[in-house]
C-alpha cells in the first residue's frame, strides 16, 4: 500500500466524514464524526498559532508574615524592589530576582487565610495580540488594563478557578524603573525557571494548558511538566493538591554542590536529592534548585 495525503471528502449517510487516501491504488475510507474532525483541526491550529510568552514574570504567594518572608528571600540574596503598604491593608512586597522576574509576597487579611501560592504571572511581548488570540479560542479574558505598578495586565481563571495573569512591562512602570537595580551579587540564583501549582485534577489542567494555551510537554515522560510557548525556557509543573508539601518555585544554579554549600553557609536547612536541592520558606513553601541545562525531578 502506498500512503498519501488524506482529505475530508464528503458527509456520508452516517453523518460522518469519508476520508480518501490519494497516494496509491488501494483507497482507504474511514467515517469520522465531523465534530471530532473539526475539534482536532481546531486543537492543532490553537497549538500551532499560540503567541510566544516572554517567560514567567512573577509568582505570587500569600504569607503569614511579610517581614519574615522578606528576610528569608534576603537570605537567598534577593532584595525588595518596592512595596505597597496602604493603611488598613496587608503589605505587598515585590522581591526582585532579575530585571524580568519577581516574587510577590501578600500579607493575610485575616489569620484564617491559607498561605501558599496565589497565582503565576506570565510576561508577554504584545498583550493585545495575546488577548485577541485567546478571544478567538473562546477563553474570553477581560480587556487588559493598566495596573497600579504601571504595567498592562489581564487575568482569567483556569478550569479549577485558579487565576492566570498576563502582563506587559511598560516604560515608566515601577518594574521598569528599577531595571539594573536591586541585583546584589549574593543572589543564590539569577533565574526562576519553573513554577509549581497544586491542582485537583492533573489530567484536566494538563489538557487545558496544552490544547487551549499552547504549552508543550517538557519531554521528561511526565504530563506534569510543560514548557511555556516560545523560547524562554520557562516551565509550569502541575502537582496533585493532596500532597502534604506546598508547591513552590524552581531556580537554576551553576552547580548543585556549590549551591548546597552556599545555602548551608547562610544557616538554611538544605534537603539534598538526586539532581536537586531545596529549602523551605517560613510557611513551608518549597524552593527548589536545579543545575542549569540539566533535567531534574520536579520534587524531592
Amino acid at each position: 500500500m502506498t500512503y498519501g495525503v488524506i482529505y475530508p471528502a464528503r458527509l456520508g449517510p452516517e453523518k460522518g466524514i469519508t476520508l480518501l487516501s490519494t497516494g496509491g491504488a488501494t483507497k482507504m475510507r474511514t467515517l469520522v464524526p465531523p465534530v471530532l474532525f473539526l475539534t482536532a483541526v481546531l486543537a492543532m491550529h490553537q497549538q500551532a498559532s499560540s503567541p510566544d510568552l516572554a517567560g514567567i514574570a512573577h509568582v505570587a504567594f500569600r504569607v503569614s508574615d511579610v517581614q519574615n518572608s522578606r528576610e528569608f528571600y534576603h537570605t537567598l540574596g534577593f532584595e525588595q524592589a518596592f512595596q505597597f503598604a496602604d493603611p488598613g491593608k496587608p503589605v505587598v512586597s515585590y522581591i526582585k530576582i532579575n530585571d524580568q522576574q519577581f516574587i510577590e509576597l501578600y500579607g493575610r487579611t485575616e489569620d484564617t487565610q491559607p498561605t501558599g501560592l496565589l497565582h503565576v504571572c506570565y510576561e508577554v511581548y504584545d498583550i493585545e495580540t495575546l488577548w485577541s488570540e485567546y478571544m478567538k479560542r473562546g477563553l474570553n479574558p477581560p480587556h487588559s488594563r493598566k495596573a497600579r505598578a504601571g504595567n498592562l495586565l489581564f487575568v482569567f481563571p483556569d478550569p479549577e478557578e485558579q487565576i492566570l495573569e498576563y502582563t506587559q512591562y511598560l516604560p515608566g512602570s515601577l518594574h521598569f524603573e528599577v531595571r539594573g537595580k536591586y541585583l546584589g551579587d549574593r543572589r543564590v540564583s539569577q533565574h526562576l525557571v519553573r513554577a509549581v501549582i497544586p491542582v485537583r485534577d492533573v489530567s484536566v489542567e494538563h489538557d487545558f494548558y496544552t490544547t487551549r494555551l499552547g504549552f508543550k510537554d517538557a519531554g521528561s515522560g511526565s504530563v506534569n511538566r510543560m514548557r511555556l510557548p516560545g523560547n524562554s525556557g520557562g516551565e509550569l509543573e502541575l502537582e496533585d493538591a493532596n500532597r502534604p508539601s506546598k508547591p513552590g518555585i524552581v531556580f537554576t544554579v551553576a552547580g548543585l554542590a556549590r549551591a548546597a554549600d552556599d545555602l548551608r553557609s547562610r544557616s538554611l536547612s538544605v534537603i539534598a536529592g538526586e539532581g536537586a536541592v531545596s529549602v523551605a520558606d517560613p510557611d513551608g513553601t518549597v524552593i527548589l534548585f536545579i543545575e542549569e541545562g540539566k533535567q531534574a525531578p520536579g520534587r524531592l
